[in-house]
């Protein structure tokens, strides 16, 4: 018997019960037309994903249970495995409900919670402790959740190696970060092929506020090769067509089985629950090995366009507004802001002052030209005169200082902050990793904004974006004159990054082994660095933590994101040096 398996890389939205009702129902219409004996889902694909403390409420978990039961009413033949929060009475349980004909044959719950980096599912849930399988004919099928999979005698080994699963599902909602894809991969052939199984992934796509999700579901079959792979950051439906017999054939070249079996069998049950078998003649969907080839800096770009999408679209905003300084930073913000939302949907404004050179202030009309946008020009050296003039007795005696740069900032802000309540648009902020992790920006001044594009990008690498987008584009996009012209926040006379930061290319190397590997200073310094440089920017890390504490939320794309990975106390008078 040849299994049909469908795959539904769907991007639901947390807390919207009904349309994530009506999205399941949707793409399970579109695997029933093409006969599939199962569609599976993305983990917590009913709440959506992560639904955070919404757990806490009880009336969410109600209303989760309600909706699901709304789709299993809709379930007929071809088998679901959809995700949600189950309750048994006492307490909640992250859950896969495997439903078919109106009813649900068995509920699995996650037994390995993850409560690291973003995720603290110990908050929430309680552990499931059985393993089970579901059958069709003479076809099994295990399933498990996201981090189930990750652990070589997680879930999976017994589903596999005691229950003789032929095909394991696991539905995950896992994060994107830089490289994981790679990992990923690498463990999931491993898994298929250390248990001899046709492996199906299935991942959640989209943002959720800081958190992008970039699909990129598999299939891997039990030699542990690619039979299919769909694509990054963009929702997805395929379906494969599994022959058991072929698990059959790999099995008896691989004595391993039988070694293990003999360990475990007699210490760990694994129940069988059986479905209506459901057979007819389908036309073969032959197996084709389709591999997503995506370099790393183009999955970045994707990852931000999707954040920003997902962030703006499901919040209910239309427009984004953009500080546009003729820099890189708000320059690489609106390019990726017309990507996900149109030009249509974002205005530009540069705000000049007496420190603006003429380069800049050209090169950010050019930008706006180059994407189409709306553009406004204000310009603050007429505020800026009002506030000296009205702080002038106050400041008698003192010198010109990083005040009077920062009032700048602070109109720029205002500036922003009206236009966005005049006409409802949301302020994208512009600032970057390297900056916020040296507190090289201005509270209430270019921090002001609802979501920070680049909040997880270091400068290094908003360079490497900036040539991307040019190169992709077959075009100056960006002005070349924006990359190649040194940084600078424009705030006094002939003002350069370098002034105040170490270059970027050394900043960035310290800040990647400080913040993102926990390495101490010494063995940053073992790397060959300046020990007083890296001192220095140790010190300013930790000391700009409460400034980073009142930015805007932004999308991680790294290993160790401010905020959601990264959680340094504010009041903290230790310092690794």
């Amino acid at each position: 018997m040849t299994v049909r398996i469908a795959i539904a890389q769907v991007n639901p939205t947390v807390g919207n019960l009904n349309g994530n009702r009506d999205l399941i129902l949707d793409y399970y219409e579109r695997a029933r037309e093409k006969e599939a004996d199962v569609v599976v889902f993305p983990e917590l694909v009913v709440p959506g994903y992560p639904p955070e403390d919404l757990l806490l409420k009880p009336n969410f978990i109600k209303n989760n249970l309600k909706t699901l039961n709304e789709i299993v009413e809709l379930v007929e033949e071809t088998i679901a495995v959809i995700g949600f929060v189950d309750y048994d009475g006492d307490d909640i349980y992250n859950a896969a409900a495997i439903a078919q004909r109106g009813r649900v044959i068995y509920t699995y719950h996650k037994q390995l919670l993850p409560n690291y980096g973003v995720f603290d599912e110990n908050r929430y849930f309680k552990r499931g402790t059985h393993n089970a399988i579901f059958s069709i004919g003479n076809v099994k099928i295990g399933v498990n959740i996201c981090e189930d999979v990750w652990y070589p005698n997680g879930p999976g080994y017994y589903q596999a190696l005691v229950g003789n699963a032929q095909i394991l599902v696991n539905i995950s909602s896992s994060p994107y970060e830089i490289h994981k894809e790679e990992k990923r991969k690498r463990m999931l052939a491993t898994r298929a092929s250390d248990y001899g199984v046709y492996l199906i992934y299935v991942n959640l796509v989209g943002g959720q506020d800081e958190l992008v999700f970039d699909g990129n579901s598999f299939v891997f079959d039990p030699a542990g090769r690619v039979v299919m792979e769909m694509p990054p950051f963009e929702e997805a439906f395929e379906m494969v067509d599994i022959n058991p017999g072929e698990i059959f054939r790999s099995r008896l070249h691989d004595p391993r089985r039988r070694k293990i079996v003999c360990v475990d069998e007699e210490n760990v049950k694994v129940d069988i629950y059986m479905a209506e078998k459901w057979d007819v003649e389908k036309k073969s969907i032959p197996h084709q090995q389709i591999v997503v080839d995506t370099p790393s800096v183009e999955r970045i770009y994707k990852a931000l366009v999707t954040g920003v999408r997902d962030y703006v679209r499901k919040n209910g905003f239309e427009k984004v507004i953009i500080g546009l300084s003729g820099g890189i930073d708000s320059s690489l913000t609106a390019v990726v802001a017309v990507e996900a939302l149109g030009r249509e949907n974002v205005v530009g404004v540069s705000m000049p002052s007496r420190f603006t050179s003429t380069g800049t202030k050209s090169d950010a009309r050019k930008l706006a030209e180059n994407l189409g946008i709306e553009f406004y020009e204000i310009p603050v050296e007429n505020i800026f005169n009002a506030y000296l003039g009205e702080l002038a007795p106050n400041f008698k005696g003192r010198e010109w200082d990083i005040t009077e740069e920062n009032i700048q900032a602070r109109i720029r802000g205002m500036i922003l902050m009206a236009l966005s309540n005049k006409f409802g648009y949301l302020v994208l902020s512009t600032g970057n990793k390297s900056e916020l992790s040296m507190g090289y920006c201005t509270l209430y001044g270019d921090m002001v904004g609802g979501f920070n594009v680049l909040k997880d990008v270091l400068k290094t690498r908003v360079y490497a974006l900036s040539r991307f987008v040019n190169d992709s584009k077959g075009s100056e996009m960006i002005p070349e004159s924006v990359i190649e012209r040194p940084p600078s926040a424009e705030l006094r006379p002939d003002q350069k990054d370098e002034d105040t930061l170490p270059p970027y290319e050394i900043l960035d190397e310290i800040l990647v082994a400080y913040i993102e590997e926990d390495k101490s200073f010494e063995e940053i310094v073992a790397k060959g660095l300046d020990p007083e440089i890296v001192k220095k920017v140790i010190i300013t890390v930790d000391k700009n933590e409460y400034k980073r504490r009142q930015g805007a939320p932004g999308i991680k794309i790294t290993v160790r994101a401010f905020g959601k990975d990264r959680r340094m106390p504010i009041t903290n008078t230790y310092r690794d040096i």
